[in-house]
């Protein structure tokens, strides 16, 4: 360049505007992660006399580079997603113009999805309408199994497909836990599915009533965790909890009318999560047997043990039969519970010279070999034969197989294992060696017994995060893995027991963080990178 003798002022004033606009370019190229521009400025000084340029027209500006986002990270939510695409953007949250919409075809399956996380995230529904910049849009679609989905952050909207309603509705669970703890959800693509097929909570609603209204809420807390079985055990030797038009006679006091079974139902499959009827039978029958004495299992000393029916009477199997015909039209889910646990009469030395007349009675109808074991076994059959024709899937506790009798549980209940401490008890490789589904109600780590009694310990959030995974099914030690798919899910168990020791609230304080970590190794089977500490704050942050 040229210097001019003729107007020494010019060049300091055009050296000074040209580090100004380099200074300006190079700020608006930052990026927001905070690191400097990647681009070159002008030449530092050297030292050399400062000249005048010739005068020219004014510079052409230079165009504002865009913005650039770091790479997203996996929304924070419980249980973790599976898998996270990052992707470089602004990410979503609701705001002025955001609303939710679905495509026309779905309308009819995915309004209620949609409306509801619109009322969460405090924007509007727009019904079936194309989507706007900054929308929430749902629709069904793509492969996989009925609860999974994909949730794909991009272009300022959110879009969340699944092949059925179920994974629509997770998405939208997700979409909501990270607006939650982070006021946003990052960009990329989720795609995700649950490692377990069968996912719930217990709760013993018969020792203990427990209000309407504090198991719809617990319905609510389960479908944030992308829980979708509750139990619901309403008989035991306590109370019987249900209305009942068979038998009034045996409903305690307090009690759940049929109506309000009916929301509870209506409210849990809104929210895709199916609820688990179970009268437990032979044993927990109490309530039935206050109200008819006959039935009372009476041993050869004149003992009359606490909630046994005798099954040797066809009017036990009658009674029971009346009722689970009756609550089959109550709770039209697909699963049924039939109990068959804490049988007295086999929880004895000598069962056949304890009680007689139950093992004449096996001799009678199964041969000259069979013991009362096999009547027992014949009374969890013929109860399965009642539900079957629904279509239910049947489940039954553990301690109601028995080996080595002549007669064998039906092939299609499946397991549900509790315990390995009662009398004869079996491990868990040997349900499964048998080629039986399970499910996962490990004693250890997922019952809440209300009073601590017989050694129970309430459990602790941590210790399941922690620990417990789907294959340790009994005690601290996990089955080999090849037997992984056998196991279904499992669930988080609320006894009563000892009914006064805690309140409805207090019961819902002291489950929230178990089931909370229960909900977490259901769903995703890896093994978890945050911390107790980490995980207890987000679920914090999620509710």
């Amino acid at each position: 360049m040229r210097y001019s003798i003729r107007e020494p002022r010019r060049g300091p004033v055009l050296m000074a505007a040209a580090v100004a606009l380099a200074t300006l370019t190079a700020c608006s190229s930052g990026s927001s992660s905070g690191q400097p521009p990647t681009g070159t400025g002008p030449a530092p000084a050297t030292g050399a006399p400062t000249a005048t340029a010739p005068a020219s027209p004014s510079p052409t500006p230079t165009p504002t580079p865009t913005r650039t986002y770091p790479l997203s990270t996996a929304p924070r939510v419980i249980p973790a997603v599976g898998r996270h695409e990052a992707a470089r953007g602004p990410g979503w949250k609701p705001g002025p113009g955001t609303g939710v919409v679905v495509a026309a075809k779905d309308e009819a399956a995915l309004a209620d999805e949609a409306r509801l996380i619109a009322g969460e995230l405090a924007i509007p529904y727009r019904g079936a309408a194309a989507a706007r910049p900054g929308d929430v849009s749902l629709a069904l679609g793509g492969s996989g199994g009925a609860e999974s989905y994909t949730l794909a952050v991009q272009d300022g909207g959110v879009r969340i497909t699944g092949p059925g309603e179920a994974g629509v509705f997770y998405g939208t669970r997700t979409l909501k836990q990270s607006v939650r703890s982070t006021g946003a959800i990052p960009e990329g693509t989720v795609t995700d599915a649950p490692a377990k097929p069968q996912r719930g909570l217990m709760v013993d609603i018969a020792r203990k009533y427990f209000s309407a209204g504090w198991i719809e809420a617990r319905l609510r807390e389960m479908a944030d965790l992308k829980l979708n079985q509750l139990g619901l055990h309403f008989s035991d030797d306590q109370g019987f909890r249900i209305a009942s038009d068979s038998h009034p006679e045996i409903v305690s006091a307090q009690h759940l009318s049929k109506a309000e079974v009916r929301r509870i139902v209506a409210l849990a499959n809104s929210l895709h999560i199916q609820v688990v009827p179970e009268i437990d039978s032979p044993g927990h029958l109490g309530a039935v047997i206050a109200a008819h004495p006959d039935l009372q299992l009476v041993s050869a000393g004149g003992k009359a043990p606490r909630g046994a029916v005798d099954i040797s009477k066809p009017a036990s199997a009658k009674i029971v039969d009346e009722l689970l015909r009756e609550y089959m039209g109550l709770f039209p889910g697909s699963y049924w519970h039939l109990g068959g646990d804490e049988y007295v009469a086999l929880m004895v030395s000598n069962p056949e010279a304890t009680y007689p007349q139950l093992a004449r009675a096996a001799v009678a109808r199964f041969g000259a070999g069979a013991r009362v074991k096999d009547l027992t076994t014949g009374w969890l059959n013929d109860r399965a034969a009642t539900v079957r024709p629904s279509g239910r899937t049947l489940r039954a506790w553990n301690d109601g197989f028995f080996t080595g009798g002549v007669v064998v549980a039906d092939k299609d209940l499946q397991v549900a294992y509790w315990t390995g401490k009662e009398i004869g008890a079996r491990t868990p490789t040997s349900y499964l060696s048998e080629g039986r589904t399970m499910l996962n109600y490990n004693d250890e780590y997922l019952y809440y017994v209300l009073g601590q009694p017989n050694t129970f310990v309430y459990p602790t959030g941590r210790r399941i995060y922690e620990e417990w995974t789907p294959l340790v099914l009994r005690g601290t030690t996990p089955v080999p893995a090849r037997y992984d798919p056998r196991i279904l899910g499992g669930s988080f168990a609320v006894w009563c027991d000892l009914a006064g020791s805690q309140t409805e609230a207090q019961v819902a304080d002291g489950i929230r963080m178990p089931v909370t970590a229960t909900a977490q190794k259901l769903w995703d089977a890896r093994k978890p990178t945050a911390s107790w500490q980490e995980f207890r704050g987000l679920a914090v942050r999620v509710r």
